[in-house]
């Protein structure tokens, strides 16, 4: 028997790999960044495992130690990189097929949904163009000034949608989204439709781990 949890008053979902297929080529994404990185002779991060948006952050920074007039080129080439990996992706990409019907049936629950991404918003759209009717609220990273795991980009979905914390749920398919809904008190979900593990998200601490988003519907109260 399925354990009930809930009710929320909202869930709050990831994007890649939660509503999503995640093909996004990262490897190659960081790549790319580090690439540029030479050229304009910003000396390696000693982070070999930073993310690559705080891994350009951190790179804007150390060129702006030595050469502040170009690290507006600099950001500008970084994001037309990453943007152009993003599209790609999204143009080979799919929604799960329950995503949409999951959405809708929280919905008609009255349980309000909404999307918060580290992925640029042209890319969403071009995976599921009607986003903006399925949900309350979709923060993508040209949104907000920090991205998740800053609590920041939670707190300005919730704002808009008119959640506490501790009547939503967090809903993603790696640890950054458990951390992500701990640091703000929202119950958080891990699901496994991304690259993570059943253990990483019991090492992050998750509060329950489903193989997909649409299990949620089973869990609630």
């Amino acid at each position: 028997m399925t354990a009930a949890y809930g009710p929320w008053k909202a869930c709050v979902f990831d994007f890649d790999g939660t509503l999503a297929e995640l093909n996004i080529d990262f490897a190659a994404m960081r790549a790319s960044i580090l690439e540029l990185m030479t050229a304009y002779r910003i000396p390696p991060l000693d982070l070999p495992n930073l993310p690559v948006l705080e891994l350009i952050a951190g790179a804007a920074e150390t060129l702006a130690g030595h050469d502040r007039p170009r690290v507006p080129a600099f950001l500008q080439e970084a994001r037309a990189k990453i943007e152009a990996i993003e599209l790609q992706a999204a143009r080979e990409g799919a929604l799960f097929p329950e995503s949409r019907l999951l959405l809708a049936e929280l919905r008609r629950r009255a349980i309000d949904t909404a999307v918060v991404t580290r992925n640029c918003r042209a890319a969403l759209l071009q995976v599921f163009p009607d986003l903006a009717c399925c949900c309350k609220a979709v923060i993508t990273r040209d949104d907000v000034g920090r991205v998740k795991p800053h609590p920041d980009h939670l707190l300005a979905a919730l704002e808009l949608i008119g959640a506490a914390p501790a009547d939503t749920a967090m809903v993603g398919d790696h640890p950054i989204d458990i951390h992500l809904g701990r640091k703000v008190g929202a119950f958080t979900i891990g699901v496994l439709t991304g690259h993570s593990r059943r253990e990483d998200f019991l090492a992050a601490r998750a509060d329950l781990v489903l193989d997909k988003a649409a299990q949620i519907l089973d869990c609630l109260a």
